[in-house]
């Protein structure tokens, strides 16, 4: 899908178009109920990007957000693309190193911190600059979840924020007023680059302080939210609401998770008990945030089993090691085509080149497309383990260990063997905690799709399995858990070995 070089900087463009559309319909909604509308995000960004060149922040500058998600970063963002500057957006619950981190590679001319910043670039005063366009000018840097490493700095232009737009609505403007809510850090994949997305839409997103199921499911049916959004282990927590079922939630026609596959059970519970629609989409960040998707009324094979096909216009091959593209159902790495990729990472060619390959992404996710096109996630590449010389992908046997009915959520990482080099871990949140399957029990589960050397030869159960900041589960985390427990063998939660056979 080739995307429409926009005649000047795209972000303001989008910002001053639907100001003159929807002029003072909210645009977004603050935790403490102050509305920022259409119009006022206009002349908002419009003042600080003044303030913005006062200071002489252009072309080749980079602005660093740390402030919370809040409409003030929004106004922050629009206002830097508006004077031809970058914006870097750093996750405020990064620890300092890793924030620091961040800041150190991209060098930024300005840190804005606080909504108060925003404000005094608001009052500096001065005239707005006249930006030439340039379709292929850095206007953000996303950076990585950092699950396999330090994290990197994801680069898009124009190019990709008009893709990403036309992926997800053709171009339209939207003509009819509806309300969700910020699921995810606008430091995030999934509101930096589809930010035009939502202003073209004319919706209003309303924002949380913090994300708390009661309070998201408080929101959801006080404005009639008709799809939720976010990952999967947000659904999770929905669904452990003590009150869900006592709500008024008949408006909910579907709910929209990110990020990677879910878990069948959580899927089947979430269909039943929000009787609404489920689609899986996959994405990274350096995809731009756009991927493949299930259909909401896709049938159990693909919806539990899958994350579905590409979107229209995008292409999807898995390749082995040496980029060749493999048949239906082998395993290899996925590689991603689309207009909606990076330019590259900021300021590191080496592993851009080493990422970008023929105008193909190399995604570093691995899996298999089956006969009807759908692509089935079996890990990240680093995830993989080798158990007495055969490869096991911790993500294959998380899907088939969450079809037990004893298991709510699950990870399996490896344990260093004498024996056997590594063998899996399966760590487990139980459906009911008094009640937690035992390792026979999801041995036997599992072996009746899994070859034997993939199965499971540990158990470890939890009460939730931890997140990066990004929401991501933390591998490194439970890793560093189960080498702790590994000599504990009489502690609660503590791993239990399997007999081998």
């Amino acid at each position: 899908m080739a995307a429409d070089v926009p005649s000047a900087p795209y972000l303001p463009s989008v910002v001053a178009e639907a100001a003159d559309r929807f002029g003072d319909r909210p645009a977004f909604v603050d935790p403490d109920g102050m509305v920022l509308t259409y119009r006022d995000l206009r002349n908002r960004s419009d003042a600080v990007a003044a303030g913005l060149s006062a200071r002489g922040i252009g072309p080749g500058d980079v602005v660093a957000l740390t402030l919370p998600s809040v409409s003030a970063w929004v106004v922050a963002y629009a206002a830097a693309a508006r004077v031809g500057a970058t914006t870097a957006g750093v996750n405020p619950r990064l620890t300092d190193h890793e924030r620091r981190s961040c800041l150190d590679r991209v060098q930024p001319a300005l840190v804005v911190e606080h909504a108060s910043d925003v404000d005094a670039l608001a009052r500096v005063g001065g005239s707005l600059p006249d930006v030439v366009a340039d379709p292929d000018r850095p206007v953000a840097v996303v950076f990585t979840s950092g699950t396999t490493g330090a994290p990197k700095g994801a680069v898009f232009t124009d190019r990709q924020l008009v893709a990403v737009t036309n992926y997800d609505t053709g171009g339209a403007w939207g003509d009819a007023p509806f309300a969700q809510y910020g699921s995810t850090q606008f430091a995030h994949v999934g509101f930096t680059t589809k930010l035009p997305w939502y202003l073209r839409l004319g919706s209003t997103t309303h924002l949380l302080d913090r994300w708390r199921a009661g309070d998201v499911l408080d929101l959801v049916e006080r404005e009639r939210i008709s799809t939720i959004g976010g990952v999967a282990p947000q659904v999770a927590l929905l669904l452990r609401d003590p009150e869900l079922d006592q709500r008024d939630l008949s408006h909910v026609k579907l709910l929209v998770m990110g990020g990677s596959a879910s878990p069948p059970a959580l899927v089947e519970e979430a269909r039943r008990r929000f009787d609404a629609g489920y689609s899986i989409r996959w994405s990274s960040t350096e995809s731009g945030g756009i991927g493949t998707a299930t259909a909401p009324d896709a049938p159990d094979d693909e919806t539990l089993h899958t994350v579905g096909r590409p979107r229209p216009g995008m292409a999807i091959e898995v390749r082995d090691d040496d980029g060749r593209p493999l048949p239906a159902d082998e395993v290899g790495m996925v590689w991603l085509r689309s207009d909606a990729v990076m330019s590259g990472y900021w300021d590191d060619p080496e592993q851009t080149a080493s990422t970008l390959v023929g105008g193909w992404l190399r995604t570093g996710d691995l899996g298999r497309v089956d006969g009807e096109g759908r692509l089935v996630l079996a890990g990240r590449s680093g995830d993989m383990y080798i158990r007495g010389g055969y490869n096991v992908h911790p993500a294959e046997v998380e899907a088939v260990l969450g079809t037990h009915p004893g298991v709510h959520d699950v990870a399996v990482v490896p344990r260093a063997d004498d024996v056997l080099g590594e063998i899996g871990v399966a760590v487990v949140v139980p459906t009911e905690s008094s009640a937690p399957p035992d390792l026979a029990a999801l041995r036997t589960h599992a072996g009746r799709v899994l070859s034997h050397h993939k199965l499971p030869e540990a158990i470890h159960v939890v009460d939730a399995l931890p997140l990066t900041a990004m929401q991501k589960v933390d591998r490194r985390s439970l890793s560093a858990t189960v080498a702790a427990t590994d000599h504990e063998p009489d502690a609660p939660g503590s791993s239990t070995s399997a007999a081998r056979g």
